[in-house]
């Protein structure tokens, strides 16, 4: 066994780690153009060439040339996710009229209550109060 010196260790490179990985979004045009690349090549190997120098896999050509066949691959790639549904001017105006509501309602139950307490106080002070509705 030979012993190691310092300089014969292997530098060690840190590698960067980035926080979340990122779908890859190829574009119609280069879709189209890898295609056509992939079905002009004539010698043994070519395609597998093409699809390690772009990073490819041979699942992707399958799917573009379904897209293609389909007419799929004429126009832009379609967003993912659900579908944003447009707010109408009336269901906000509704929203804030119910928030409105339920403000009034609490300042309703507030006041009924706070009438209640001067009624009582007024009993236990021996002053009725008069209901300004009736009449003498």
């Amino acid at each position: 066994m030979v012993p190691m010196s310092k300089s014969s260790r292997p530098s060690v490179v840190p590698t960067e780690v980035t926080e979340k990985s990122r779908r890859r979004v190829f574009s119609a045009e280069y879709k189209r153009r890898m295609l056509a690349e992939v079905e002009a090549c004539k010698e043994p190997g070519g395609i597998g060439a093409i699809l390690r120098r772009e990073g490819l896999y041979s699942s992707h050509l399958v799917d573009w040339r379904r897209a293609r066949d389909r007419g799929d691959l004429g126009g832009p790639t379609k967003k993912r996710g659900p579908k944003a549904t447009p707010t109408d001017d009336r269901d906000t105006r509704i929203a804030e009229l119910e928030r409105l509501n339920a403000k009034l309602e609490r300042r309703a139950v507030r006041a009924e209550a706070f009438v209640e307490l001067q009624k009582k106080v007024a009993e236990l002070l021996g002053t009725p109060l008069t209901d300004p509705d009736e009449t003498p």
